[in-house]
């Protein structure tokens, strides 16, 4: 996939396949070591990308925490955490969501060519406002975040996010937390939705990685031929 960054989906589920429940608190899937291993994903990423629902619901900081890997990136040039960047549809997030407010690094939102002068206006100094389309894909996110100098790109969701990534064929490595329990609730999200999707029954993923990381187990699959490059 020339002219796109290697990108990474990194999603954390229940063993019935679940991102969240139906409650207002965030579900907590994995344990510290899984978590001090997304930071290190983090750490290595040019930029972290997720939707505006993961903002509004989760307010993630997406920064990386240790401080040891704070001063890697600071070794090499980069910025102390990675750009963030989210897709919003109707240019409704809060101002004081912990994606604006939290670190000093670029924010970038994606909204739809309709949206982009009120949101412009909504966010001000906050984030750079950027045309995605009518209505956004993911592959002018990716291939404007490729001119912007992005190489690899983290997607830390949600599901709608997600879904898209894999149906535009624009994802390289999937990354997939299995939590040891069911939530058993429909009315739950799961982590991707109906689609078209590339890997099915005759045209599966390819395994690289396990590991078991606390009571949480990693599954890394290779989606495109650059994965074992990374």
């Amino acid at each position: 996939m020339p002219d796109l960054p290697y990108t990474i989906l990194s999603c954390a589920i229940t063993l019935d396949g679940y991102l969240d429940d139906t409650s207002d608190r965030p579900l907590h899937l994995s344990g510290p070591a899984d978590l001090d291993r997304v930071d290190g994903v983090r750490a290595d990423s040019d930029a972290i990308l997720v939707g505006a629902a993961t903002v509004r619901n989760d307010d993630p900081r997406l920064l990386v925490r240790a401080p040891a890997r704070v001063v890697g990136r600071r070794r090499r040039g980069a910025t102390d955490s990675p750009v963030k960047v989210t897709v919003s549809e109707h240019v409704t997030i809060d101002r004081a969501s912990a994606f604006f407010t939290a670190g000093d690094v670029e924010k970038l939102v994606y909204c739809p060519s309709a949206h982009v002068d009120e949101g412009r206006l909504a966010f001000g100094d906050l984030a750079t406002v950027v045309d995605g389309g009518e209505p956004v894909t993911m592959r002018r996110v990716a291939e404007d975040l490729y001119r912007r100098g992005v190489r690899r790109l983290m997607v830390e969701g949600g599901a709608t996010v997600h879904t898209q990534f894999l149906t535009e064929g624009l994802a390289d490595e999937l990354q997939l937390v299995v939590a040891p329990f069911f939530l058993g609730d429909r009315r739950a999200r799961r982590w991707v939705d109906d689609g078209q999707y590339r890997w099915c029954h005759d045209h599966r993923a390819r395994p690289v990685e396990t590991r078991t990381l606390d009571d949480v187990v990693l599954v890394r699959y290779a989606l495109s031929e650059r994965c074992e490059a990374a």
